[in-house]
């Protein structure tokens, strides 16, 4: 049976250069308390300490990751460990693709910590290799690879602020699959079966954020029985995901370019999906690229 303490342990970990540093800082600005490059040896203790019924520290965030040592098997290890002794805990996963994590070391001049005598990808591939289990096993997956420090902190504030922690956080993500799947989505919808705008000379140059498109888009043969059948297959999810309290989704709808049906596609979604006891939030990923 989980605890019923009302503190929160969230434990901050993924890619070295994925961005720990900006989301420490962004929990702080929260109102946690949080513990940089924590060993994994460290966390029984802290989480005892942690969840007394006396602590004055109602949320910790811990950041752990391959300078505490053998990440891999030692934080899953007291993971189980705490779930085990019936503490409350999330793991916290910040991704990014190797293009990314190349540009940002390179851009701070310092060497990854698992380079050793290799290259930046050697380092990053051998972390990688290394994480690939925690990382399935998170409660949340950021992808931080097109996002910058301001963003990045956004995205925690969305996930993360006390208000509204208690409900489960449904991100409505619209992409284009020319620019490849958003890797930290836990469900995919492919809307290209839907007429393209971009194949209108007078919907080109708009987005499905105007209403002409998003008109055009809605109201094309199948787009009305999709949106409701779509909802209707993601109740049982979602009621799912509350159950084994599961805090955060992520659903992806993809088009072509992620300009047009994805985007208007995506906003009605999030309409019908809309209910006091999930929060839903519209992203686009790709809006404004060529």
């Amino acid at each position: 049976m989980p605890s019923t303490n009302s503190n929160e342990l969230l434990i901050v970990t993924g890619m070295s250069g994925a961005g720990r540093s900006t989301v420490g800082n962004a929990l702080e600005d929260l109102g946690w308390y949080v513990v940089d490059n924590l060993p994994p040896q460290m966390l029984g203790p802290i989480a005892e300490l942690f969840n007394g019924e006396t602590t004055s520290l109602p949320r910790l965030a811990v950041v752990i990751d391959v300078r505490g040592g053998d990440l891999f098997s030692d934080l899953r290890m007291h993971l189980d460990s705490l779930k085990a002794r019936e503490i409350s805990s999330r793991v916290l996963f910040l991704d990014a693709s190797d293009q990314s994590l190349v540009r940002r070391f390179e851009q701070v001049r310092r060497p990854h910590p698992l380079q050793a005598d290799g290259t930046l990808l050697d380092g990053i591939s051998t972390e990688r290799a290394r994480l690939t289990g925690l990382r399935e096993h998170a409660d949340v997956v950021i992808d931080t690879s097109d996002l910058n420090i301001h963003q990045l902190s956004n995205r925690i504030s969305e996930h993360f602020a006390l208000e509204s922690s208690a409900k489960l956080q449904v991100t409505l993500m619209s992409f284009g699959f020319k620019y490849g799947i958003p890797t930290d989505a836990d469900l995919v919808a492919d809307v290209r079966f839907l007429p393209n705008p971009f194949w209108i000379e007078d919907l080109r140059p708009y987005s499905g954020l105007d209403q002409p498109v998003a008109d055009y888009v809605l109201t094309q043969n199948g787009a009305a029985d999709f949106l409701t059948n779509y909802r209707s297959a993601l109740e049982p999810v979602l009621s799912g995901y509350q159950r084994e309290n599961k805090r955060y989704a992520t659903i992806a709808v993809g088009c072509t370019g992620g300009k047009h049906r994805s985007v208007a596609m995506a906003i009605a979604l999030a309409k019908l999906l809309d209910r006091t006891d999930i929060n839903v939030t519209v992203r686009h990923r790709d809006l404004g690229k060529e």
